[in-house]
């Protein structure tokens, strides 16, 4: 069985690289492209990086990881689509209307979204949300690097979204005057707060607290350097052609 021909969007960057580094390592499959405008000329596991996305047709991809930002993957997923090439999706930041479009537009081809492909951050989210309908009270506390320019993360977004659908029992913040403002965090569904935390030292980590009379529960997930992502990612490189249209999260190629 041949291996699955796999490009890379963003493949300059430090998580692209790693991106490129976990394709090229795994015999199953192929790194065959790299596009990156800031990265032209670059090599990376013999693939030179290209500045256009034709780059990737031209290589006959069947699978583009982007790891990007939503401004940039707005423009390659439609195009990924429009050649039928399969996406893998590392980017946040996509509105409800953003998703509507992909799923429209790929109907030829498939595409997986997720907020982090770390597995214990599946998991993570996944057990919080089992926990919600169990305890009334709920924050949350994401810690990220100080190169993230967005807040709250992807995934504290997402674990919130998912803990709010799992419960309506939520009680109200007893919070009537903030010394400093910002400082009970911002306000997510269901009420639930979020806080970030931008620091030097860290990678991506979250906190789920979730508290009930006399008891609380906290479920925390750690990466501690990139590759924590890559087992998540080198799956869905090879699973994304199983799962039709949209796929959002890791959990249906877990099974969780």
């Amino acid at each position: 069985m041949s291996a699955i021909r796999v490009g890379v969007v963003g493949a300059g960057g430090r998580m692209g690289a790693t991106v490129c580094d976990a394709v090229a390592a795994d015999p199953a499959l192929a790194l065959v492209a790299a596009v990156d405008p800031h990265a032209v000329g670059r090599e990376m596991h013999g693939v030179t990086i290209a500045g256009e996305l034709r780059a990737l047709a031209e290589a006959e991809c069947a699978v583009v990881v982007d790891f990007t930002v939503a401004d940039a993957a707005r423009v390659t997923l439609p195009w990924l689509a429009m050649h039928g090439i399969h996406a893998v999706v590392g980017t946040t930041g996509f509105t409800d209307d953003d998703l509507a479009t992909f799923r429209s537009e790929f109907t030829g081809s498939n595409c997986l979204i997720a907020a982090n492909f770390a597995i214990s951050a599946v998991l993570m989210m996944r057990f919080a949300e089992l926990a919600a309908p169990f305890f009334e009270t709920a924050e949350i506390i994401e810690l990220h690097h100080d190169k993230k320019i967005d807040a709250p993360s992807g995934t504290a977004v997402t674990t919130a979204k998912r803990m709010a659908a799992a419960s309506d029992q939520w009680a109200a913040d007893p919070t009537q005057h903030e010394i400093y403002t910002g400082s009970r965090g911002g306000v997510g569904p269901a009420g639930i707060h979020l806080h970030a935390v931008r620091m030097r030292g860290m990678v991506a980590h979250q906190e789920v607290i979730l508290g009930a009379e006399g008891q609380t529960l906290v479920i925390r997930q750690d990466s501690y350097d990139r590759v924590s992502f890559m087992p998540g990612v080198v799956l869905a490189c090879k699973r994304v052609a199983d799962f039709p249209g949209l796929t959002i999260g890791l959990d249906p190629l877990l099974g969780v």
